[in-house]
């Protein structure tokens, strides 16, 4: 075993636990230890990308998503007071609902993934910023924006979560 390969093995891990516990915090029901949580995950995937010599995606995914992102559910968890400890109390009809809307997700993921034509091996992509943009913008458009729309509904999701009950 490499260094390369230890260091792929620690970062997915990281990643797993980081994952693990902005979903599932045993430690803490506060809001801004998940957006920590959620922050170490981040890392680790930057990890990921230097360990594959994309250190612009390295770069992009600590400064954006790392930065920026992690910035923006803060404020809305500030902004709106979720105090800690606080869990929001599911009817049984937002369970079913959640459950039908990530099967859907599901469904088409994997039907996505099986009709999709992989590039063959021998396409290299260039190292450079533009070379990324001119295939994600062509090629890759599609996934590019359902990661766009992946993030507005966790924003909203953020915010339907911390929101106040009318008194």
């Amino acid at each position: 075993m490499t260094l390369q390969d230890i260091l792929f093995y620690l970062f997915a891990l990281q990643a797993l636990l980081g994952g693990w516990l902005v979903v599932a915090n045993p430690f803490s029901c506060n809001p801004v230890a998940c957006a920590m949580a959620l922050f170490l995950t981040i890392l680790a995937l930057a990890g990921e990308f230097v360990l594959l010599q994309a250190y612009f995606l390295a770069a992009v995914q600590v400064i954006v998503y790392g930065g920026a992102v992690i910035v923006l559910f803060l404020f809305v968890v500030m902004v709106l007071g979720l105090e800690p400890g606080s869990r929001p109390q599911f009817r049984k009809s937002m369970v079913v609902g959640g459950w039908i809307g990530a099967g859907t997700i599901a469904a088409i993921l994997i039907s996505v993934i099986l009709d999709a034509h992989f590039p063959t091996a021998s396409r290299t992509v260039e190292g450079s910023a533009e070379g990324l943009g001119r295939v994600l913008f062509r090629e890759y458009v599609l996934p590019f924006e359902l990661v766009s729309l992946l993030l507005l509904v966790a924003i909203i999701g953020v915010v339907w979560l911390s929101r106040r009950k009318a008194s």
